[in-house]
This record gives structure tokens, sequence and C-alpha cells, in this order.
């Protein structure tokens, strides 16, 4: 029995004084692992009588239940005091301030194409949108354009592929967004007034131009539409996107399939150290491509063109931000710099709507 007493004694001042997990975990393999000391005797007891026993089998037991609770009281302190010493080193001062996170950005076309839409919400056009994969008949034969028209070439449009022993006209990656137009009148009918913003495709790459870019359609139809309906339309809407008080456009008689009369429009502007000012100087610049609405283009949309008759116009959206923020290679808009997003993007709060207006 005083055996088993100073057995307990060793192995509790020898627990006491391990000062980290690692000699502690050592001492515990010594003690209680398979072939410990204390796990030896307890095999001891296979090979005594059932009187001894009886006499030391509680002993042993309650030995190992001391040595087993020191063991888990002194793995606690052990962790308990590397915490504290953890968290006495690594403070926080919780009164600093929060270190500045950079926030995302508005990309110019995106902020570009809401600030035109909110233009014309405010003089009564709704948006419209269509698909991105057209079929030939949608982007060019609805519109009046012809066969032979250079536009329906392989050199200018993206067909896709068919399918071998497929005869039928390919869909392409859509040109324009005019089919949107063809598509609202067949499922609304006249009258109408709409924008149709969106992407579209053309074999074309340099410092203005590049394969996928993005377009806004307009398209006003009623029974008393005319052209000075279009020129008060356009020239209300140049004012407020270039914010200015006075401009003057400048109609210049040109042909699209898809309008009889058309016409350029240019604005007067000057250039100042690069930068574009509207409604002064000499020059002119083309912005946009306008026209009556062709007979033919409401006929293909199920709109009698003997009682209806409207105008329509399209722009560059990817130009009209180059033109206004002073952006000067259209293909920086697709690179995914940072930086150059971080220069020319807007936050969250310079979103145009209705109500706020569309300053920065």
């Amino acid at each position: 029995m005083d055996g088993l007493d100073n057995l307990r004694k060793k192995y509790l001042d020898q627990i006491s004084t391990k000062s980290n997990q690692d000699s502690l975990e050592s001492l515990r393999i010594t003690i209680l692992g398979k072939k410990g000391e204390l796990s030896l005797k307890m095999r001891e007891l296979g090979n005594m009588t059932s009187e001894e026993r009886q006499s030391f089998g509680p002993i042993l037991n309650s030995l190992r239940t001391d040595v087993t609770s020191a063991f888990s009281k002194k793995k606690t302190e052990l962790e308990d005091s590397k915490l504290n010493e953890r968290l006495k080193n690594e403070w926080i001062d919780l009164t600093l301030p929060a270190r500045n996170r950079a926030s995302g950005s508005i990309h110019p076309i995106s902020q570009v194409t809401e600030e035109v839409s909110a233009i014309f919400a405010e003089m009564g056009f709704s948006v419209a949108e269509g698909p991105q994969i057209e079929s030939d008949w949608y982007n060019f034969d609805a519109l009046n354009i012809p066969p032979e028209h250079p536009a329906r070439q392989e050199h200018d449009t993206f067909f896709l592929n068919r399918n071998d022993g497929d005869d039928q006209a390919p869909n392409v990656l859509r040109t324009h967004t005019s089919p949107v137009q063809i598509r609202h009148m067949i499922s609304n009918g006249a009258p109408c007034r709409i924008i149709a913003p969106g992407r579209v495709y053309r074999c074309d790459y340099d410092q203005t131009h590049t394969p996928m870019f993005h377009q806004l359609e307009g398209l006003a139809i009623g029974r008393d539409v005319s052209m000075a309906n279009l020129k008060g339309t356009l020239e209300e809407f140049c004012k407020k996107f270039f914010e200015v008080e006075e401009l003057e456009l400048r109609f210049r008689a040109s042909h699209f399939p898809f309008t009889e009369p058309s016409a350029e429009v240019d604005l007067r502007c000057a250039w100042d150290n690069g930068k574009l000012e509207v409604g002064k100087g000499e020059n002119w610049m083309e912005i946009l491509g306008s026209g009556m609405v062709h007979p033919k283009v409401l006929k293909a949309s199920g709109v009698d063109p003997n009682e209806w008759q409207g105008f329509a116009f399209g722009m560059g959206i990817d130009r009209l931000a180059m033109l206004k923020y002073g952006i000067p290679d259209l293909r920086a808009f697709f690179d995914s710099d940072l930086r150059w997003l971080r220069h020319y993007g807007f936050s969250s709060s310079d979103q145009p709507n209705l109500h706020s207006g569309l300053s920065r």
C-alpha cells in the first residue's frame, strides 16, 4: 500500500512540473501508455489471487483515475496559459479606425446606359430587349436589308455554324439592336415608343471599333410622328446627356435600308486640349444615324404603313461614353484593367435615375 501511495505522489509531482504540452504528453505515454508503468501494474492483477485482486484492484483503479484527472487538469492549465500569452501579445485596439477597403466601381458603359435610359424615360420611352443570337430574317430581311448588302457578308457579320445538310439561313450574332424593334412591333403593335440598348457584334477591331460593342436603338410609332419630332427628341437628348443649355445639330441626308428618308446627325463641337466641348466651335462630329421608319419595315412587323408612321435612331453607347468622359481608346473598355476601372469607373451613388438627375 505504501508503495502505491509513493507511486501516486511521484506521478502527481512529475505532472505538476511539466511546463509544455509536448513534455506532458510524453509523460502521459510513459505512465498510461500501452507499455506505461501504471498500465503494466494493472496487467499484474491478472496474475493475482482473487483476494489480492479485491485488495489491490480498487487502489490501482483509484490511482489510475487520480493520475488521469491530473493529466487532464494540467493539460487545460497549459492550454489556458498558452492562450493568455497569445492574447497578451496579439491584442487588438478596437478603437483604431478600420483599414480602408477598395470598393468596386460601375463600368462607364453601365453608367452611360443608365444615363441614356433615364433621359429617354423622361420623354416617355420604355426599354425593350431581345436575344443576342438572331435569325437572318429578324436581323436583315425584316429590316429591308437586301441579300447583296455588305452587312450580310462574312467579313462584316458573325454567322453561326450550321449542321451538314441544313439549308436554312444561318443564325447570326446580331449586328445591331434594330431586330428588337421588329420583335416589339410584332408583339405589341402600334403606337409605341421604345429604346433598345444592348450588345451587338461585328467583325471589326481597332482604336474605335471592337468585335463586341454596345448600341442603343430608338423607335417611336404613331399616326402623326414626323421628322420634326425626331429632331426635337434628339436635341433634347443631347442637351441633357452632355449637360449643356444650348447646342446645334446638323442632319445630313444619308441612306439606311430600314429608314426613308435617312439622316446622319452631327454635333457642333470644339476640342480643347483633347477635351470635347459641346455646343461651341467650328467642328462637326457625327454621333448617330436616324430617319423615318421605312414602310417595308412597318409592313414586315405587322403594322399598317398607311395608318402608322414613325422615326428610328441608333447610337453607340461606347462612343457616347468616350465622348462625354474623355476616354481615348475603345479597346480599353474590355481589358479588365483595374487601374483603368478605378480611374474611369463610377461609385454606386453616381448611378442616375429620374429623381437624382445625371450629374456626377
